[in-house]
């Protein structure tokens, strides 16, 4: 049988363990969320820059009007 000492020192030893690793994680959880809302915020600039852009940009003047979704591809 494991003595009561040694017992507590290994669960002392596995909380101990466990919250570093918890800290870790939420540490880490942090950054993904900061990053998460950066690149909510890029894409939300990107999404209101794109609405700025008149549709006809880039179309030539043929182009206007015309539907080319059934069209073949051309080379």
């Amino acid at each position: 049988m494991i003595p009561a000492s040694e017992n507590r020192r290994a669960i002392t030893g596995t909380v101990v363990s466990l919250t570093a690793e918890a800290t870790e994680l939420e540490t880490r959880a942090t950054e993904l969320r900061r990053a998460l809302a950066e690149l909510d915020d890029h894409m939300r600039a990107l999404s209101n820059a794109l609405q700025l852009i008149p549709r006809s940009a880039g179309r030539s003047d043929a182009d206007h009007g015309e539907d080319h979704r059934d069209a073949a591809p051309t080379e």
